[in-house]
C-alpha cells in the first residue's frame, strides 16, 4: 500500500507564494509520473502539473510561468512551487503518483488566496 502525505498549503495574499510538498512511502515500485491536481469549489477537478521520471513536465495553461513542479526520485517526493498566486488558484490541491505498482492520491491540502 502506498501513502502520500502532502504539506505546505495555507492562506496567502494575492501575489504571494506557497510551496507544496508530497512524500510517497510504502510499497512503491518505480514511480513513473508524479503530479498535482486541484479541486476548486463548484468546479471540476483539473490537472495542475505533472512530471515524469525522466523530468518532462506538463502544466495547465493557467499556471504556466507561475508554478514549477520538481521531484526527487531518490526520496519519492514531488514539490509544487507556486508564485504570483491569484484568488482563482484557491482550491484543494491533491498529489498523485502513477507507479508500476499502482496509482495513489494524497488526502489534499487547502490553498486559499485572498484578494
Amino acid at each position: 500500500q502506498v501513502q502520500l502525505v502532502e504539506s505546505g498549503g495555507g492562506l496567502v495574499q494575492a501575489g504571494g507564494s506557497l510551496r507544496l510538498s508530497c512524500a510517497a512511502s510504502g510499497s512503491i515500485v518505480s514511480i513513473n509520473v508524479m503530479g498535482w491536481y486541484r479541486q476548486a469549489p463548484e468546479k471540476q477537478g483539473e490537472l495542475v502539473a505533472v512530471i515524469t521520471r525522466g523530468g518532462s513536465t506538463n502544466y495547465a495553461d493557467s499556471v504556466k510561468g507561475r508554478f514549477t513542479i520538481s521531484r526527487d526520485s531518490a526520496k519519492n517526493t514531488v514539490d509544487l512551487q507556486m508564485n504570483s498566486l491569484k484568488p482563482e488558484h484557491t482550491a484543494v490541491y491533491y498529489c498523485r503518483i502513477i507507479a508500476t505498482s499502482g496509482a495513489a492520491w494524497g488526502q489534499g491540502t487547502q490553498v486559499t488566496v485572498s484578494s
